[in-house]
């Protein structure tokens, strides 16, 4: 899967935010915060800020209110997390199913699309049981079911798409970084020695 960057979906310098989306498996949280790292932003996982807020962890969210409680409460966490400047934000695989989420993130900072394909999807979800959509399924089928349906969307969203199959985290990480609108990619001090891969 080669990179997308399509200049004309670049939009002009917003507040620093920086929101990653993608599926399972892309690398969100990893490339996450090596990017808050090289822009010294704070790093934000909008699931672990809905565990925060809950006191519970994501499986138990899923068991007791199913995935539509859960999807309430994504919603709620992203109309704050999406204000917030100076951060880099990774969402769940489905935080884009909404369309007031989609809105926010489109409209409230840069969208960054990971892309990883299933195979790449399927290693690297299959060392945790933590994913609640993946547990009483073929993992391989049910991605590439949810891919069907999330691609589209992740793909309108997104200001860039950047691929994370067989790439360090560090080198997706400085490939954002140089292809961010502009007062983004000045921001942080050590942007300037950085490299698309």
């Amino acid at each position: 899967m080669e990179d997308a960057l399509p200049s004309t979906k670049l939009t002009p310098a917003k507040p620093l935010r920086i929101f990653l989306i993608g599926p399972m498996g892309s690398g969100k949280s990893a490339v996450g915060k090596a990017l808050a790292r090289l822009l010294k932003l704070r790093f934000i996982d909008s699931d672990a800020e809905i565990e925060r807020r809950t006191g519970v962890d994501i499986p138990f969210i899923f068991e007791k209110e199913g995935e539509a409680g859960f999807r309430e409460r994504e919603r709620e966490a992203l109309a704050d997390l999406t204000l917030l400047d100076g951060v880099v934000l990774a969402t769940g695989g489905g935080a884009i199913l909404l369309p007031e989420n989609q809105a926010w993130l489109r409209e409230r900072g840069t969208v960054v699309y990971l892309q990883a394909s299933i195979t790449e999807q399927v290693k690297r979800t299959q060392r945790g049981r933590h994913r609640p959509l993946l547990l009483h399924a073929d993992p391989a089928t049910r991605l590439a079911e949810l891919m069907m349906v999330r691609e589209p969307i992740y793909l309108g969203l997104a200001h860039c798409c950047v691929s994370t199959d067989r790439r360090r985290v560090l080198d997706v990480a400085k490939h954002i970084v140089a292809h961010l609108p502009g007062e983004e990619a000045s921001s942080g001090a050590a942007v300037g020695a950085t490299e698309a891969p």
